[in-house]
């Protein structure tokens, strides 16, 4: 297969959709999740998000990217204001209604009313959960950093609670994704459908 070398420069005249859609599918592999938050009056929310990032397991930290917030951010000024919110794994199942919560809805209009997902309160847990979602988690919000390259944020928060479906958990308490029908996204809009294939031991340096 041929292999074709793009520059800067040319990346730089390319009209914008061509453009978006290179630069964000040229990078890999993102995880694909759900994120549902609630407001101070009870307005919920939940959006898909392909930037959540393990910080850190000690303590256990995630991040993910907001775009500029020089238009209403509804997931944005939901956590900021309320504190919590929860990250939720996408299935295979779920994808369509998943990729429609990317459509700019108004504040007054929750997402969880305009698609099949289901929201879902576990135990005293103050913020809604996707009902189906095999593993989410509880997270509380500790910090933003702007990136002035681009004016994004990077919202830093901690793990408060793990939910998860015991068949996906190994004995040695790795999550094992494909067994819940886990997807992952290829750029903005492509979904795919992981399978492990092998899990190695940690490596060590051989004499």
């Amino acid at each position: 297969m041929a292999l074709r070398r793009i520059d800067r420069p040319e990346i730089e005249k390319m009209d914008r959709i061509p453009r978006l859609n290179l630069i964000n599918s040229c990078t890999g592999y993102k995880s694909a999740t759900l994120i549902a938050t609630i407001s101070n009056d009870g307005k919920t929310n939940v959006a898909v998000f392909s930037s959540v990032t393990h910080l850190g397991s000690d303590p256990a930290l995630i991040s993910f990217t907001l775009r500029p917030t020089t238009v209403p951010r509804h997931t944005y000024q939901n956590i900021k204001s309320y504190g919590y919110f929860s990250i939720n794994h996408i299935t295979s199942e779920q994808i369509a209604d998943a990729h429609h919560t990317s459509a700019a809805y108004p504040e007054e209009i929750s997402e969880f009313d305009q698609t099949n997902l289901q929201p879902i309160y576990h135990n005293d847990c103050p913020v809604p959960f996707v009902k189906g979602s095999p593993v989410k988690l509880l997270c509380k919000y500790l910090n933003e950093y702007l990136i002035q390259e681009n004016g994004c944020l990077l919202v830093v928060a901690s793990i408060e609670a793990i939910f998860y479906e015991e068949e996906l958990l190994t004995h040695d308490h790795w999550l094992q994704l494909d067994k819940g029908k886990v997807v992952a996204i290829n750029g903005l809009d492509g979904y795919a459908l992981p399978e492990l294939l092998e899990r190695f031991a940690f490596a060590r340096l051989t004499t």
